[in-house]
């Protein structure tokens, strides 16, 4: 037996807002019934886990995420950080290294914290 995550699931204080900015950030729409206002919203990651904002009466009140969203983008790590940077992430540490690895953490509107990663071209070029 075995079981399948149906949704990634994030607390929010504005689910409709949280999620506008993670369908900027993957590139994947809302449900099409997601309206400002809305209890919760969902985006709808092809191939993928949809990723679901539920409405809680409280922001985030943890230093650090439990839990978080590894990316890796389809462009280089540097240019997805410029990128996610200018549609409302944060920076909260940058672990890049001079030869090339590591990994940049950013954190959404709300607070949560995910990662960027190297892009598939740039890891397959590294020695």
């Amino acid at each position: 037996m075995s079981a399948t995550p149906h949704h990634i699931t994030f607390s929010s204080v504005d689910p409709f807002a949280l999620a506008t900015f993670w369908s900027g950030v993957t590139g994947a729409p809302l449900a099409d019934d997601d309206f400002a206002g809305d209890p919760e919203a969902s985006v709808l990651v092809p191939d993928g886990t949809p990723l679901l904002f539920v409405r809680v009466p409280d922001g985030k009140t943890a230093a650090r995420n439990r839990v978080h969203l590894d990316l890796r983008p389809d462009t280089t790590r540097d240019e997805e950080v410029e990128r996610l940077l200018g549609i409302g992430a944060t920076l909260v540490d940058d672990q890049r290294r001079p030869d090339g690895r590591g990994w940049v953490v950013l954190a959404d509107p709300e607070g949560n914290e995910f990662c960027v990663e190297r892009g598939a071209a740039e890891k397959a070029a590294m020695p």
